[in-house]
């Protein structure tokens, strides 16, 4: 938006050498056309802003980001000490006629289990990989959910051109019709083309109908995507839907590369998967209990105990191997996935690129030629057709084409705005700003 102001400060300084009063009527639309654009832009953010805040699903994605803190807390954590008891009868006989006694015993102790180096470490990254994953998922479907509402709203702003450009013919064929069925009829071919004028106003409206509704179903599924009531009265922002060009195919690849939502999150599950075969690894080897006890005996004396405990299991028939053997293949599967992700971007963003530059080149030639020399034919069959130097049958196809023509402009340019959604989501990059 900076540069493109740029642009009209330094065309507005070339107009010094044109008429005052011309140019003050430039700067004065070149003006308005700028506050319009930066108003348009900031209105969409405004709508984004309010899905964020509005949207339900947000909050699911917030919960399991709260919910992988809680693991991560959990990995961290140490183990519980267990404390252990025993007490029992202590019964003394002596040699026959020596004396006999009869007591109490008892034992406590307490043990504290003590991870093999670098367990507790591996456990933790394995948790942290999973808070980024978590919210790497927020900030794709944020992404997604901001690509989701602007297509709504360019597909209404193209609905709304397409009934501001056909309303011209419509109104055309209106006003004939009118026109035509207050003269007095006289033979059969003015009584046929009456018919056929007020067929193809008919089926103008039918058009209209089918942009209105569009437009209608633009703003139910964006009530939606705010968390609103799909019936909820809810003004669409007027957008220019002007196609900007976008970055050679190769700097979307890099950029995909690095910011792709689908590859990022396939490179931290491999990042993950590798931690998780480290801590398979380390689990070969057992942990440590250890923690001190205290044992005494009642009979004919008492006798107290004092010391240090320890338990540790021997690895002799579980290595951990079968673990081993799993996670080393899931971190295959993981990197063929993800050159497999790779390249299936790749392919899209390569296709859509093609797509939108193909849409945008016919679009603009549409616009820039074709257009305006369908719109200056209609005018004229008009012209002549009023005077009855044409017949009904070249001026309505001269309008159909013209509408045939409007019909592939709009087609194209919606294909071209289909086609660059895809690849922001693809890139993770807004491509609609100038």
């Amino acid at each position: 938006m900076f540069v493109r102001a740029h642009f009209l400060a330094r065309f507005i300084c070339l107009l010094s050498s044109v008429d005052f009063h011309l140019r003050t009527l430039i700067q004065i639309s070149l003006a308005a056309a700028l506050t319009v654009t930066c108003n348009a832009g900031r209105a969409i953010d405004a709508v984004v802003a309010e899905a964020f805040a509005r949207n339900p699903e947000i909050r699911a994605y917030e919960a399991e980001i709260a919910a992988a803190r809680g693991a991560r807390r959990t990995a961290g954590a140490w183990r519980n000490p267990e404390i252990t008891g025993d007490a029992g009868a202590k019964l003394v006989r002596d040699v026959p006629g020596g004396p006999d006694s009869n007591g109490m015993l008892w034992t406590v102790s307490a043990l504290q289990t003590f991870e093999y180096p670098g367990r507790v470490r591996l456990r933790k990254a394995i948790a942290n990989r999973q808070i980024a994953l978590a919210e790497l998922e927020l900030e794709g479907f944020k992404a997604a959910l901001a690509a989701q509402v602007r297509a709504g709203i360019y597909r209404a702003a193209l609905s709304a051109a397409k009934i501001s450009e056909t309303g011209e013919v419509s109104t055309r064929f209106d006003e004939l019709s009118s026109v035509l069925s207050q003269r007095p009829v006289a033979g059969v071919i003015p009584q046929l083309d009456l018919r056929i004028i007020e067929a193809n106003a008919n089926a103008l409206k039918r058009r209209t109908l089918e942009a209105e509704r569009e437009i209608q179903s633009a703003r139910y599924a964006l009530n939606q995507l705010r968390g609103t009531r799909p019936d909820a009265a809810f003004d669409i922002p007027q957008i220019d839907p002007t196609l900007a060009p976008i970055p050679v195919t190769a700097a979307l690849l890099t950029t995909a590369g690095r910011q792709n939502y689908d590859i990022r999150t396939h490179v931290m599950e491999l990042e993950q998967q590798g931690f998780k075969v480290q801590l398979a690894l380390n689990e070969r080897w057992p942990a440590v209990q250890l923690g001190p006890f205290v044992h005494q005996e009642r009979a004919d004396t008492n006798e107290y105990h004092f010391g240090i405990g320890m338990t540790v299991p021997l690895p002799l028939w579980n290595r951990n191997a079968g673990n081993i053997e799993t996670e080393r293949a899931r971190a295959v599967k993981a990197e063929a996935e993800l050159a497999a992700i790779a390249r299936e971007v790749e392919r899209k963003i390569a296709d859509a690129a093609f797509v939108y530059r193909s849409r945008r080149e016919e679009a603009e030639k549409l616009q820039s030629s074709i257009l305006p020399q369908m719109r200056q034919a209609a005018e004229l069959a008009d012209r002549n057709y009023r005077t009855g130097a044409l017949p009904i049958t070249t001026y309505t196809e001269i309008q159909k084409q013209y509408l045939e023509s409007l019909d592939a402009f709009f087609t194209a340019q919606s294909a071209a705005i289909e086609a660059r959604q895809q690849l922001e989501q693809l890139t993770a990059t807004r491509l609609d700003k100038k």
